[in-house]
C-alpha cells in the first residue's frame, strides 16, 4: 500500500499491469476481467497457506516461521519489484509510501481484522525474536530518517541515501540467517527432531522443492489477481465518474495490501493462522528492509515532511500496539486487540484525506 499524509495514496502508486490495458477494454470484458481476479485470488491463497503449511511440516519448522519468511518474501516482491522500478524511473516517493504505508494497512487494518474475527496463535518463542525485529525495523526506518533531516537541516530536503539501502540489505541477509538459526532452536523441531523416523534425503529434499515451487506459484497468482481484480474496478469506477481522489485513498489504497489479505483470510479458513501472524510479522520487517533498502539502492529517496507528523507516528503506533499485545497476552491474541489497530488504520485514512480537503 502506498500511503503518505501530504499526498494521496494514489499519487504514488505504479502498477504492475498498466492502467491502458484496462481502459482499452469494453464494460463486460472488465467485469470478467474482474471476477477472474477474484477467482485467482482465492485459489492463489489457498494454494499458497496449503503448501506453506505442508512446507512447514516436512521441514519440522513452525508456520510462524515459514509464514514470516517464505511467505512474506512471495507477498512482498511485487511490492518491492513496483518500488524499485518507480525509483529507476525517478519516481523514489513511491519506495517510502509502498513500505510504510503497508507496514501500517498490514498491522492496523489486516491483523487488526483477523484479530476480530479469531483468536489468533502467538507463538511465544518466534514473537519474541521476531516481534522485536519487527518493532526494530521500523524505529531504524523513523531513526534514520531523524538523522538525515538533522544532517539535512531543513524538513523538505531529506532524503535517504544509497549507503542507507545498502545497510538494509545487508540487515536483510542478516534477518533471513537469524530466521534459520531460530528455526532449529524451536521447541517444536526439536521435539520432532527427537522422534522423527529416518527419511530418504532425496526423498525430503523433493518434497521441499514441491512445496516451496508451490508456495512461489500460489503467491504470484494473488498477485496476478490482485492486479486484475483492482486495475479492472478502478476503470470502471473512472467511467461511473466515482472521484479519482476518492479512488486513491480507498479502493485503489486497499488494493495494494490485496495478497496479504487474502493470504490472512485463507489461513484463517484453512486452520493455519499460524502462518497469518508470521506473514503480517515478517512482512512488516520486509518491508523496510527489503522494499525500502532495494529501492534506496537503486535511487536516493525523499522523504516527505508528512511522513514525520502522520505516517511515521502511526506507523509507530499500530508497531508499538502489537508489540505490547505480545508481552501480555499468553498463547493466543484477544479479539478486542484488533479494535484499537482498526482505528488507528480508520484514523491514518481519515487524516489523509482531510490533508487534501476532501473532508
Amino acid at each position: 500500500m502506498s500511503s503518505g499524509p501530504g499526498y494521496l495514496p494514489g499519487d504514488m502508486i505504479a502498477e504492475l499491469i498498466p492502467p491502458s490495458f484496462f481502459a482499452a477494454r469494453a464494460d463486460l470484458l472488465l467485469w470478467l476481467i474482474g471476477a477472474c481476479g477474484i477467482a485467482l485470488l482465492v485459489f492463489g491463497a489457498d494454494r499458497v497457506v496449503a503448501s506453506a503449511a505442508r512446507l512447514a511440516a516436512t521441514m519440522g519448522l513452525s508456520k510462524v516461521i515459514v509464514g514470516a519468511t517464505v511467505v512474506s518474501l512471495g507477498t512482498t516482491l511485487p511490492e518491492a519489484v513496483v518500488s524499485v522500478k518507480a525509483a529507476w524511473q525517478g519516481n523514489p516517493g513511491l519506495a517510502l509510501g509502498n513500505g510504510v504505508g503497508s507496514i501500517i494497512c498490514d498491522t492496523g487494518l489486516i491483523f487488526g481484522l483477523c484479530c476480530l474475527l479469531k483468536r489468533l496463535p502467538a507463538d511465544r518463542f518466534v514473537l519474541k525474536r521476531h516481534g522485536w525485529l519487527q518493532l526494530g525495523a521500523g524505529i531504524l526506518l523513523v531513526g534514520v530518517s531523524c538523522v538525515m533531516w538533522l544532517l539535512a537541516g531543513d524538513i523538505n530536503a531529506v532524503q535517504l541515501p544509497q549507503e542507507v539501502g545498502v545497510a538494509f540489505v545487508v540487515l536483510l541477509v542478516g534477518y533471513m540467517y537469524l530466521s534459520v538459526r531460530w528455526s532449529r532452536q524451536h521447541p517444536q523441531m526439536i521435539a520432532l527432531s527427537a522422534r522423527a523416523e529416518p527419511v530418504h534425503a532425496d526423498h525430503k529434499a523433493r518434497k521441499i522443492v514441491k512445496n516451496l515451487s508451490l508456495v512461489v506459484f500460489g503467491a504470484l497468482l494473488v498477485v496476478a489477481g490482485s492486479e486484475l481484480l483492482i486495475g479492472s474496478v478502478t476503470e470502471i469506477c473512472i467511467r461511473l465518474d466515482v472521484p479519482p481522489a476518492v479512488l486513491a485513498v480507498t479502493l485503489v489504497a486497499f488494493g495494494t495490501s490485496l495478497p496479504e489479505l487474502a493470504t490472512a483470510i485463507a489461513s484463517i479458513v484453512k486452520g493455519h493462522s499460524e502462518l497469518l501472524v508470521g506473514n503480517i510479522i515478517g512482512a512488516d520487517i520486509l518491508n523496510v528492509l527489503f522494499v525500502i533498502g532495494a529501492s534506496a539502492v537503486a535511487r536516493d529517496l525523499s522523504v516527505d515532511p508528512m511522513f514525520f507528523y502522520l505516517s511515521f507516528p502511526v506507523m509507530l503506533l499500530v508497531l508499538g500496539l502489537l508489540r505490547g499485545y505480545i508481552f501480555i497476552n499468553g498463547s493466543t491474541f484477544r479479539r478486542w486487540q484488533g479494535v484499537p489497530l482498526l482505528a488507528a488504520y480508520a484514523a491514518f485514512v481519515l487524516f489523509t484525506l482531510r490533508s487534501r480537503g476532501l473532508v
